[in-house]
């Protein structure tokens, strides 16, 4: 049997999204003071994404009668080496989250907790989707890094990062029911 409840794994995991939001907003902070308005909308709406998910996990825990604990808020550096490093940041970011949620999803199933299996299908496809979209980001930054402004047009262009909201995701705890 698991050493950990699922509800003290998942209040975990809202910590862990809401520090990816704030990792977000550091990027985002960066680009806006080299003025790519761009990169800096991008990562802003990343930390919005990421701020809903641990909404989420949230309302779930709520729906189910369980506790939740809200994390502290620690400090995130707004200083990079280059105009590459918060992508590379960010990549690995959601990398990790990727593993945090399989592991989630592992535990939900040695705990034959149908709710939370089910619940977590919906994060293990967005995980796939955000670490694809990180990937194509730091492609087009790395290709760009002597005129991060190319990589601005690209996000322009091609609308990178701004899909619209999924009718299939979870409710989260600041929706109205």
């Amino acid at each position: 049997m698991a050493e950990k409840s699922f509800a003290a794994a998942l209040n975990e995991q809202i910590s862990n999204e809401f520090a990816a939001s704030q990792q977000y907003i550091a990027s985002a902070v960066y680009y806006d003071a080299e003025t790519l308005p761009r990169l800096a909308a991008f990562f802003y709406r990343q930390a919005l994404e990421e701020r809903e998910h641990a909404m989420m996990m949230i309302r779930y825990l709520l729906d189910v009668g369980e506790q939740v604990q809200i994390p502290d808020v620690k400090s995130v550096s707004t200083t990079y080496a280059d105009g590459s490093e918060p992508v590379k940041i960010a990549l690995d970011q959601e990398k990790r989250v990727s593993d945090e949620i399989f592991s989630l999803f592992e535990l939900a199933r040695e705990l034959k907790d149908y709710r939370a299996e089910q619940f977590l299908q919906w994060f293990i496809k967005e995980q796939v989707e955000e670490v694809s979209l990180m990937e194509d980001l730091l492609n087009v930054v790395e290709r760009s890094s002597d005129n991060l402004l190319l990589a601005e047009e690209f996000i322009a262009r091609e609308s990178f990062g701004a899909e619209g909201s999924d009718p299939t995701a979870p409710p989260a705890a600041d929706e109205g029911e």
